[in-house]
Parts: structure tokens; C-alpha cells; sequence
């Protein structure tokens, strides 16, 4: 990788995209893997991949990103260190929108050649707002569903309708059903549904995002048209600018392969011994248990969690980022706990035979291109309305919460009868559900085929590009 403060000049003769996703993983992995895949279908694309100086130190090392055609360039950290967003994540969030869009303009008049179009994560709204100046046009990536992007830009029906904001020890399992794109949906999955100052600065900074992108020139979904026809054909009748389903989006773990080496390592230093732990693991038989990257549920729950896996008797892999050895303890011999893994490998390993998942767009893609059937337990955010989805829309996972109105913890008898139920591979229920998992596996597989919908959103959306 060359040195961000002097990028080499790219050919002129090529299409020069310039790449921005929002500070955070679950928007840089996206982008990343949309820019591999951009490289991938034509070599006359340069990309400049922008990122913060902290985020060019988490990804510089990787050995996957491309060697040719691709240059890192970078701006100053909005914030010290990615504890203050964990710290304040609205306190981070503002920062991002106020303080990058500086630092992003005086890169842009320097950056040689300048761009041909921005590929822009869909929270930086000021990207649109810079690039409208200068009659560059962006495409606008929104790293989340396409389902979950129709709520935001309707959210407005809700106050409409007396219905926001939610009490949810009242009404959160009123249903509604006015929001074009979605089938009904309970009060309690809507985002940011309470009153707090915190959840409406949250909303309002969100929904100026949803309004920015409809001034850009597309709209990008990492998503799969056949698994969100309804919002996507709700958005097409709204907008004016072109949208396509470019999904899944996923890293190539095919390449992982070829980065691990007879010691059970991979070349980024982490050790890959839970592969061969899977390895000796029967078919279907481990629940893998992970709560994404960045927010985490409360210290009681967790143990909760801990002591249900025990007692379930059922062989699981957690990934805990702030794994110890009293949570180790806690949890006994049945299962490994990590504090990292890859977890598209994992997921599509022949043992895995179930996903405890807070529900994150990225982990619901890879979890659904895996065949894997999940057990939801969303957290924040857009969670909760995929939860809803995998449930109800999709019907491959169950709920590890089922009361809306209960803020209770969940006990570990409860999780351990639920695990012990889920993981049951000759019930009726459980194996339906396992048949529509792989059903939903198919069409993932299907659309990024020749002929399919994502790669023929991709290659018309280059065509326009080039």
C-alpha cells in the first residue's frame, strides 16, 4: 500500500472514483467490499478509498484489499480514539457530520486527478452537498436495508398518525401499516421510538441523511432485490434518481482460504484454531453467538447469556469483544469464546447450525447468504425492524425476546430452553425453518450470478459510471 500523504496519480485515461464510507466498521467492511467488487467487473477504475488516520491503521494491514488500481488517502480523526464513539456515539455522530466536511473539501482540491464520481456512505450527507457544488456526481451507498431506509423517509407518517413517540410498556405491540415498502409492523421495531433527547438527536441527524440523498445522482443498496421487492419498487415510484440492489456485498471468503496456513493462523495475526475446532464439530450442531462490533447489551444480560449457553448443553462459538476468564468460566467446556473471528467463514462452516444475532445489516446478509437460520436479539438502530424481517417477513429466525412490553432481563433458563429448541434439528419447526434458510440461501446465490438481479444492477450502474 502506498503512503496516504502522497498518493500516486492514477492514469488519466481511467474512471477515478473516489470511496467515503462513514467512521465505523459496519460501514467501512461494506464499502470496502463494494470497491472490490467495482475493481473486479472493470479494469479501468481507479479507486482513492478515503478514510480517518485511526481507520487507515485498522485496515492497511490487511493482505485482502486490492493491489492494483487502488490507493488509500486520508483525513484527521473526528475524535481521538473509536472508545469516544463507543463513549458518546451521539456525541460521535455530530462530530462526523460537522467536522469531516473541511478536512473532505481541502482533499478535493487537491486530489489528482480529481474524481470522476463519490461513492459516499448515505450518513455523510455533505458529501452531496459538496459534490452538488462542484457538479460531481455521487453515488450514495447506504449501508443498511432498503426496507430500513422507506421507514426512515416516512417516519413522518408516524407523528402523522398520533403513533410517535412510542410508549412502549403500552402500545409496543400495536401494529401498523401505512409505511410503504414494509408489511406491518409492531410500534416497539420502529428506531429511535422513544421521546429521550438522546433517541430524537439521533433521529433528527438520521433523517437530514435520508433528505440529502435524494440529491445525489444514484442510490445504492447493499441488498438483494428479490428479498426487499416491496421498499425497493416503493423507492423507485418516489425518486427521480436511478437505484439499484447491489447485494450482498460481501467479502470473497473464498480468498480466506488461501491466507491460512498449516498452524491454524491467518496472515492478519489472528489465530484460526476455532476452524479446526468446527473441523471436529458434528453437522449443524454449533449455535454461533455474536453481538456485532461496536454496541454490546448490559453486563447482567450477558452473563445471563453465558450461564443459558451452559446449561442449553449445546456446543457454541461467541464472539465477545470483552471476553475474560470469569465470562469463560461462566460459560464451561461446551462452547470457545473469542474476542474476534471471521465470521463469513464461520458461518458458512458445515457445523455451524444456527446464528445468535443482534441483527445487523451486514451480519443479516452474511447470515442469509450462509443459509443460516437465526435467533434475533437486536440491540439499536435498524435491528430491530431486520429482526422483524428474518421473523416475520423471511421466516428464517425466531425471537429471543418475544415480550415488547417486558425490559426485564431474559433469564437463563429461558435462553437455555429456547437454544435447546432451536438447535433441535428433528423437530417439525426446526427443520421448515432450516429448508426456507437454505431457500433464502438460493436467491442470495441466484442474484450475484450472469443474469442475476445484483449483477445486473452492478453492471447497468457501471455502465452509467463509465
Amino acid at each position: 500500500m502506498n503512503h496516504p500523504s502522497s498518493p500516486p496519480v492514477p492514469p488519466t485515461n481511467a474512471c477515478h472514483v473516489l470511496a467515503i464510507p462513514y467512521p465505523g466498521r459496519g460501514h467501512v467492511n461494506p464499502m470496502m467490499n463494494l470497491a472490490k467488487l467495482l475493481l473486479s467487473k472493470n479494469p479501468n477504475i481507479n479507486i482513492t478509498f478515503l478514510l480517518t488516520e485511526e481507520w487507515l491503521g485498522l485496515m492497511g494491514s490487511d493482505p485482502n484489499l486490492p493491489r492494483n488500481n487502488f490507493r488509500f488517502a486520508t483525513i484527521p480523526n473526528v475524535i481521538p480514539s473509536e472508545e469516544g464513539r463507543a463513549n458518546d456515539f451521539v456525541g460521535f455522530l455530530e462530530s462526523v457530520m460537522t467536522k469531516m466536511e473541511q478536512p473532505f473539501e481541502d482533499l478535493l482540491n487537491g486530489l489528482q486527478p480529481p474524481p470522476n464520481l463519490i461513492v459516499s456512505d448515505g450518513y455523510l450527507f455533505w458529501v452531496v452537498r459538496v459534490a452538488n457544488k462542484r457538479n460531481l456526481p455521487v453515488a450514495s451507498f447506504w449501508p443498511m436495508s432498503a426496507s430500513f431506509f422507506a421507514v426512515l423517509k416516512h417516519y413522518h407518517l408516524l407523528e402523522q398518525h398520533g403513533d410517535y413517540p412510542v410508549n412502549v410498556s403500552e402500545n409496543g405491540d400495536k401494529r401498523v401499516d401505512y409505511i410503504p415498502g414494509n408489511t406491518s409492523i409492531r410500534l416497539a421495531d420502529f428506531p429511535l421510538h422513544d421521546s429521550s433527547w438522546r433517541t430524537r438527536k439521533l433521529l433528527q441527524l438520521a433523517l437530514n441523511s435520508v433528505s440529502w440523498m435524494e440529491k445525489s445522482q444514484y442510490l445504492l443498496f447493499p441488498s438483494i432485490y428479490e428479498l426487499e421487492s416491496l421498499a425497493i419498487d416503493a423507492l423507485r415510484k418516489e425518486f427521480t434518481i436511478p437505484i439499484y440492489t447491489v447485494g450482498p456485498v460481501l467479502p470473497n471468503f473464498r480468498d480466506h482460504g488461501s491466507n491460512i496456513n498449516s498452524t491454524g493462523t491467518n496472515n492478519l495475526g489472528g489465530d484460526l484454531g476455532y476452524i479446526n475446532w468446527l473441523d471436529n464439530q458434528p453437522a449443524n450442531s454449533v449455535l454461533y453467538v455474536s453481538q456485532g462490533s461496536f454496541l454490546s447489551t448490559s453486563r447482567d444480560q450477558i452473563d445471563e447469556i453465558a450461564f443459558g449457553l451452559k446449561k442449553s448443553g449445546v456446543s457454541f462459538l461467541w464472539v465477545q469483544r470483552d471476553e475474560d476468564s470469569k465470562l469463560k468460566e461462566m460459560c464451561g467446556a461446551k462452547g470457545l469464546l473469542l474476542p474476534w473471528c471471521d465470521q463469513i467463514r464461520v458461518l458458512s462452516h458445515h457445523a455451524i447450525g444456527g446464528f445468535w444475532s443482534h441483527c445487523g445489516w451486514n451480519s443479516t446478509r452474511e447470515g442469509m447468504f450462509c443459509g443460516v437460520p437465526f435467533l434475533s436479539f437486536p440491540l439499536f438502530m435498524d435491528q430491530p425492524l431486520n429482526c422483524k424481517y428474518i421473523v416475520e417477513d423471511w421466516k428464517v429466525g425466531w425471537r429471543v425476546k418475544k415480550d415488547a412490553k417486558s425490559e426485564a432481563l431474559i433469564t437463563r433458563d429461558e435462553i437455555a430452553g429456547l437454544i435447546r429448541k432451536f438447535m433441535d434439528l428433528d423437530s417439525d419447526e426446526g427443520r421448515e425453518m432450516r429448508k426456507r434458510a437454505r431457500a433464502l440461501q438460493h436467491i442470495c446465490q441466484k442474484a450475484i450470478m450472469d443474469g442475476g438481479s445484483s449483477e445486473t444492477n452492478i453492471n447497468a450502474f457501471m455502465r452509467h459510471m463509465l
